[in-house]
């Protein structure tokens, strides 16, 4: 296969219908990485053409149940036999450090296989009782037909089969439009689909922008559904564009997630080493370019002097390099935007008065650090107020701002004081506390004593503008479903409703 074949339409692997390609840099030392095919608006329709085909032919929704679990765990078994493969190719393209990329191809093998055994368990039906031995009443589950998949730089692996896997589950066709930026899993992913016996036409790939790429598949009138995963600015528009033909959609837009700590959390010094490792975790994983990251600590006043210095102590100790080279343990941002981006939050913090605590530049160049790389070294910002913009907005870095809080109710409050609520976290050892705080918290998840863990038999996905819809879990099935309300009268007669 050529390098420059990355657009997988109708079965087929081919160049951009242009012709036009794109560098993949590596984001630890700008390099090129790959050349992919850069996509456009035409191959965008001709991979909704298929995909509408494969639908509207029954080649996939006809399937029996069964059979499609079984290609779902087909899959499963083939990101099993591929892991280190997958792993490299998402440590080298994203930057995070390869023991995340294992983690993440661990993560999306279990998404498989819980959705290929999820649709066998859920596909019955509903019987609803009529009142009458004369009257069958069912309420089923159909397919939504021709999905169109955005998913962000971040995660692209994960949060593609996020969406593949129940798509598939349920018996529909898809076109998916991973991140320009990280393609190179989802590549790898589409050929063990194929690899894996996906007919042809129900599953197709289009490498490219999101204008103009992403921006036609949301405006298509043949796709059903639009599933995106990204930024609140590019999530709108997508809601927009797909408003004029009333398709469905789902939007994963981000957060800005507390991390609530109470004090009696930290009264052992057990306790006390726990909260301020998981809050390095909250805030660091990835280099911070997580949706769900902890990157807003409110501690207990009490708490802070105390906290805050042994965390700054800590950070200035994480090891930052090559995601691939061993002992790392935080690899570069994936682009030069996203380091301009983190430098000028940090800037525009400390003119607003925040504290820098550690961090707060690039590092010096080492042997596992070029120099042209695009290393930022994780930063604590201690005394930050609610009116800064580092506080408003989802910054999607390595920066760890902190906050004060001296009541229940206030911290409350702050984490709640947010125009986003995917996710935050409350540590106490008061278990009632624990209880009532995650009660009063306005996040689609909530973690208690912990960070950043999720199950794929549980629902994620947020409130506010951190978007619609839940993927994972039950709920996640059905966002690639219709319900259909079937009515059958076995003993039908005359109503004389008119006189005639």
């Amino acid at each position: 296969m050529s390098a420059v074949e990355t657009i997988h339409v109708d079965g087929v692997w081919r160049p951009a219908a242009s012709g036009a390609q794109r560098e993949i840099l590596d984001p630890a030392d700008a390099g090129t990485l790959a050349v992919v095919a850069e996509g456009g608006a035409d191959d965008a329709d001709a991979a909704v053409a298929a995909a509408r085909r494969a639908f509207d032919s029954g080649s996939w929704s006809r399937t029996p149940v069964e059979e499609r679990a079984a290609l779902l765990h087909a899959v499963a078994d083939l990101l099993r036999r591929d892991r280190e493969t997958l792993a490299l190719i998402e440590s080298r393209d994203t930057g995070k450090t390869l023991e995340e990329g294992r983690v993440d191809v661990d993560d999306v093998t279990r998404a498989f296989r819980y959705f290929a055994d999820l649709v066998v368990e859920d596909s019955g039906g509903r019987v609803v009782d009529a009142g009458s031995a004369d009257i069958r009443s069912v309420v089923v589950h159909e397919p939504v037909g021709v999905c169109a998949l955005i998913t962000p730089w971040n995660y692209p692996l994960l949060q593609a089969s996020w969406k593949i896997a129940p798509a598939l589950a349920a018996g529909n066709t898809f076109v998916i439009k991973p991140s320009e930026i990280t393609p190179l899993s989802t590549i790898h992913l589409m050929r063990l689909l194929v690899e894996a016996g996906l007919p042809a036409g129900v599953g197709n790939l289009v490498t490219g922008a999101g204008e103009p790429v992403g921006a036609r598949l949301a405006n298509h009138p043949e796709v059903d559904l639009i599933s995106f995963t990204g930024g609140l600015a590019s999530g709108t528009k997508v809601m927009a564009a797909a408003a004029p033909s009333v398709k469905k959609v789902a939007l994963e837009l981000g957060g800005k997630n507390p991390n609530v700590v109470f004090a009696d959390a930290c009264a052992t010094e057990e306790g006390f080493d726990t909260a301020v490792d998981q809050a390095l975790n909250a805030a660091f994983i990835h280099s911070g370019q997580v949706c769900s990251a902890g990157s807003r600590l409110i501690v207990e006043e009490s708490l802070r002097e105390r906290f805050v210095a042994e965390l700054a102590r800590r950070t200035a100790r994480i090891r930052l390099g090559r995601g691939t080279e061993p002992g790392v343990e935080c690899g570069p941002l994936v682009s030069a935007q996203q380091l301009a981006r983190t430098e000028a939050y940090v800037a525009s913090a400390l003119a607003e008065g925040a504290i820098l605590r550690s961090g707060g530049s690039r590092p010096a160049p080492a042997a596992n650090r070029p120099a042209t790389g695009f290393f930022y070294a994780p930063t604590v910002l201690d005394r930050c107020h609610r009116q800064m913009r580092v506080i408003r907005e989802e910054t999607f870095g390595p920066i760890l701002t902190v906050e004060t809080f001296r009541t229940e109710d206030e911290a409350v409050a702050l984490a709640n004081d947010t125009e986003y609520g995917l996710a935050g976290a409350v540590w106490t050892g008061d278990p009632s506390r624990a209880q009532r705080v995650a009660g009063w918290l306005r996040h689609g998840t909530v973690w208690i004593n912990d960070y950043h863990p999720y199950l794929p038999q549980a629902e994620w996905g947020g409130f506010g503008k951190s978007g619609i819809g839940r993927e994972l879990g039950p709920s996640g099935l059905r966002e690639y479903r219709e319900t259909k309300h079937v009515y059958q009268n076995l003993a039908p007669r005359p109503v004389r409703w008119f006189a005639g």
